[in-house]
């Protein structure tokens, strides 16, 4: 059996280039999870304060690190769940992740959240990310 993640978009549910509707495992592998990411640096430096949309950037950035310690790359990333602080400009943060959308192959599944706040009030933004390491 191929090693794959099959990304389906029914002609009767909604397309559109930033996400598609279902993703679909198959073969041997490894799934990965990635505990929600923020813009936040190894040395506790908060990037983008008041900023989604370079908050949103560095969150991305930090998903990228994280699959490459892994082994993975973005071609192997299949699902992104995103939580919004309340009252942020939601098109600000798409604007901030169009590099990292550009990147990708297949676009992930994808859920946003409007939250009350997060871990620290400076984050504006985390993300979390799920990914399927095909076997070689």
């Amino acid at each position: 059996m191929n090693n794959q993640i099959e990304f389906i978009n029914p002609d009767e549910l909604l397309k559109n280039p930033a996400f598609s509707q279902i993703a679909i495992t198959k073969g041997n592998g490894h799934t990965i999870y990635i505990g929600g990411q923020n813009a936040i640096t190894k040395d506790l430096e908060i990037i983008g304060k008041g900023d989604i949309a370079l908050q949103t950037e560095y969150a991305l950035k930090n998903i990228e690190t994280a699959l490459k310690s892994c082994g993975a790359t973005l071609d192997d990333l299949f699902k992104l769940t995103i939580y919004i602080v309340q009252g942020q400009d939601l098109r600000k943060g798409f604007e901030g992740a169009q590099s990292f959308i550009k990147k990708l192959k297949n676009p992930p599944v994808i859920s946003g959240i409007v939250v009350a706040g997060l871990a620290n009030p400076d984050y504006l933004v985390e993300i979390e990310a799920v990914a399927f390491k095909r076997e070689k």
